[in-house]
């Protein structure tokens, strides 16, 4: 255990209804396995969304009480999409269902079309995602002091994402992390940069000015090497075209600026990945605390990835329980990378490791066979 204890003030338990709260969007993930979008015949059909996967881990990884703040279209995707998150266990209850106008003319949920990639041939993502109720979400749509106050939430996650969804749902977000912080509930922020998502609504210059305005509210900010610089204009020394090949050092003044820009900043965490090929990555993090300084997670060259979806959420939600649990920053962002690239072995957006499996792996234990 780090000697200083972190500053963080999570809520205690007993007070609060919600370990974790996410608010952003959850898709309909069809991934057609093996094989390719383009010539698919048959899909597997999942959930996924960036800021949901973290309460997903939250709740099935790490046993936290999690919900999902989000909006549904009342037809037969939207109930798909609410059974998948109930078989998750997270909390459906702060949902805001929209009726459907019969064809998705004017509101409709989104579909995520993803192939996993492999060897040489990276992953494919194509999204259907215009008009979805969750980006005509406006702030007055929640009773967030009825949520945060009433209720009790010890701690709030949300990103960059859902922020980007349309011109509405940054105003959503202020209002959520304004509220969350009235009530000293602990926030955390994804940067988790889109291009294809701001284009159409101001590019890098307005995802800036978005995020670097909603970066005033955030407690634990997390992204990667390619997050900070788009979305919060961090020049990194060292940086080249490839933000894969950065060094520690290059992290560790990112993190150092960043700190000192926004003094609010309690705890920084941001994954490391070399990308080989599309199945063969070197994985690592490091976090900050202001108390605790910087620390590194152990380093895992050459890790055998399955899907890479979600490992980004996965390490966010390990963060997050190691936060919570323990106070501890060093434990924190093991934890964070153990579950992040255990999240990577399986299909889907979101984490099928079990708590057990996460806590070996931290401890250095190896792929042996479990009987």
């Amino acid at each position: 255990m780090s000697k200083v204890p972190s500053e963080l003030k999570v809520r205690p338990a007993e007070e609060c209804r919600y370990d974790v709260v996410s608010l952003g969007e959850v898709m309909l993930r069809l991934d057609p396995g093996e094989g390719r979008i383009r010539t698919a015949r048959a899909f597997k059909a999942s959930e996924g969304g960036g800021e949901y996967n973290v309460a997903r881990g939250s709740r099935r990884a790490f046993g936290r009480r999690a919900a999902i703040v989000t909006a549904l279209v009342r037809d037969e995707v939207g109930l798909l999409i609410e059974d998948c998150i109930l078989q998750g266990g997270v909390d459906t209850s702060l949902i805001k269902w929209v009726d459907s106008d019969g064809v998705g003319r004017s509101v409709r949920n989104g579909l995520n079309f993803t192939e996993r990639g492999f060897g040489v041939r990276g992953a494919v993502g194509c999204n259907d995602r215009g008009n979805t109720a969750v980006s005509q979400m406006r702030p007055e749509d929640v009773d967030w002091e009825h949520l945060f106050g009433d209720l009790g939430v010890r701690w709030l996650h949300t990103g960059g994402i859902f922020t980007a969804l349309s011109a509405n749902t940054a105003a959503v977000a202020r209002a959520a992390m304004q509220a969350a912080k009235r009530h000293g509930t602990i926030v955390s922020y994804d940067l988790n940069y889109r291009p294809s998502l701001w284009k159409a609504i101001g590019g890098q210059a307005k995802c800036q000015e978005v995020n670097r305005d909603l970066a005033q509210y955030v407690d634990v900010m997390i992204g990667n090497e390619e997050d900070f610089t788009a979305s919060l204009g961090f020049e990194i020394e060292g940086a080249n075209e490839n933000l894969d090949n950065l060094e520690v050092e290059s992290f560790r003044k990112m993190i150092e600026t960043a700190s000192q820009k926004f003094p609010n900043f309690q705890c920084i965490g941001t994954t490391m990945r070399q990308v080989r090929t599309a199945t063969v990555n070197d994985w690592g993090a490091v976090a900050w605390d202001r108390q605790q300084g910087f620390v590194q997670a152990t380093q895992r060259d050459g890790l055998e990835i399955l899907d890479r979806v979600g490992g980004g959420d996965s390490f966010a939600s390990g963060l997050i329980y190691g936060l919570m649990e323990f106070g501890d920053i060093s434990r924190a962002v093991e934890y964070g990378a153990a579950h992040g690239a255990l999240a990577m072995t399986t299909p889907g957006d979101t984490s099928m490791a079990s708590l057990a499996e996460i806590e070996r792996l931290v401890g250095g234990g190896s792929a042996r066979v479990q009987r």
